[in-house]
């Protein structure tokens, strides 16, 4: 009669990567997210900086939305925790974090000044992305 060899190698007991309040984290981020409407990004930067200045009652909210784009456009950039963006991107979303954080005036020449600073760097930003196939343009 044979005695089976019984193997002593012990394994570790496996455990997740996030603890539950980190998942609550997690799925409100998947909750909150918005997917990155281009042909939106790109209508409110020809708004800002079309041949028109904008309507005096969006002004405020065109800022938002550029601030949104920029913010959305930078976090693009930069998510590859493997890899850092090209400086040319990393500069530019250096370059757009006082823009973000910059208070909306609420005298309407300076606000469409901030609009128009706001969406020449986010035009900027995209652009480069879509030419890095970070993202992929408007069909």
């Amino acid at each position: 009669m044979s005695t089976a060899m019984v193997d002593q190698r012990t394994v570790e007991q496996w455990t997740p990567p996030l603890d539950a309040n980190a998942l609550r984290t997690v799925l409100q981020r998947v909750k909150e997210w918005t997917p990155l409407d281009v042909e939106a990004v790109f209508d409110d930067i020809d708004t800002a900086i079309g041949n028109q200045p904008p309507p005096v009652a969006a002004a405020g909210t065109l800022v938002d939305r550029l601030r949104s784009h920029l913010k959305q456009l930078s976090d693009i950039a930069v998510a590859d925790t493997h890899r850092s963006p090209p400086v040319d991107i990393a500069q530019l979303v250096e370059g757009g974090r006082p823009l973000r954080s910059e208070r909306t005036p609420t005298d309407y020449q300076h606000a469409v000044g901030l609009a128009r600073r706001l969406a020449f760097t986010t035009s900027d930003l995209i652009e480069r992305l879509i030419e890095a196939r970070y993202i992929t343009g408007a069909e």
